[in-house]
């Protein structure tokens, strides 16, 4: 056996763009077999073979063979390795920005009204994730397109490697900022529900989307109307100590200081339902200009 061959199979990449792409720029799929030396690679790590879906990370190769690969094959180990450092946390570098031939005003026009993210702060039980809902339904039923990313829910998938530390709180929150304006660059109104303590997180949030699409409504409700309702038993468990860096009781919450929607609920008025409140926020949309093409 003269080598270790590597299959390296290529997806295929079509760009609709004139002069981009196109059949008469498509290459007939190729194997695409690389042939590594035997010489070079230790016998125990002949296994590192790619399938046709993926190539394993440079990391499975003991520090030998990950030698032999960087010498013998420049290009390839410079991607894998490049990998590497990306899996281990540093800045991704050499990446360009593509751009899309169809831009978000396009896509505004179609959906026939304009994105944005309408976040929602407040303490647990303060009604968040209700008024979302009863948000996302009332506009829905006015023919516009909407998505919620709820805290809880985005914790079962995205964020589910972090906890609620101060600094795990920090990446949830950026993480969840990210999605929302990718959203709103759809032309979706996506509406974020999420407890969202610290105010510098919620301002960075704000800073990734153009002036006026970040819409902050604060769930003013007092601390000890949600603690009545506590819908969760969080609240019993945070006063009991089972729970550590709970919001309210022995972690802080910074209210917003100029956010553009103040929703108060003082407990004692029953008149103002979670869907008014979706209505309060539907009117602040449609006075500045969302609900439109």
């Amino acid at each position: 056996m003269e080598g270790l061959a590597i299959r390296a199979s290529r997806p295929s990449v079509f760009c609709s763009t004139p002069g981009l792409g196109g059949d008469s720029h498509r290459k007939p799929p190729s194997d695409g077999f690389l042939k590594l030396p035997a010489s070079s690679i230790a016998a125990e790590n002949r296994k590192l073979v790619a399938n046709s879906a993926s190539f394993h990370p440079i990391s499975a190769v003991n520090v030998s063979a990950q030698a032999s690969l960087t010498a013998d094959f420049p290009a390839l180990s410079e991607t894998i390795l490049k990998e590497g450092r990306i899996n281990g946390k540093e800045k991704a570098e050499n990446i360009v920005w593509h751009e899309s031939s169809i831009c978000r005003c396009d896509r505004q026009q179609l959906l026939q009204q304009k994105g944005c993210v309408v976040w929602i702060t407040g303490l647990s039980g303060s009604g968040k994730s209700t008024v979302a809902c009863a948000l996302s339904k009332a506009l829905f039923e006015k023919g516009k397109l909407t998505y919620t990313l709820d805290g809880d829910n985005v914790r079962h998938g995205l964020n589910r490697d972090l906890t609620f530390k101060t600094e795990d709180r920090t990446e949830n929150i950026r993480r969840i900022g990210e999605v929302a304006k990718l959203f709103a660059d759809v032309g979706v109104i996506c509406i974020a529900s999420l407890i969202s303590p610290y105010r510098r997180d919620r301002d960075a949030c704000r800073s990734l989307l153009p002036e006026g699409d970040f819409v902050e409504v604060f769930m003013d409700v007092p601390l000890h109307v949600c603690e009545s309702r506590d819908p969760k038993g969080l609240y019993k468990l945070a006063r009991a100590g089972k729970i550590k860096g709970f919001t309210g009781i022995d972690d802080p919450y910074e209210a917003p200081v100029n956010c553009e929607v103040v929703l108060k609920h003082t407990g004692d008025d029953d008149s103002c339902s979670p869907r008014q409140m979706a209505e309060n926020i539907i009117s602040y949309l449609q006075n500045k200009g969302y609900l439109e093409g």
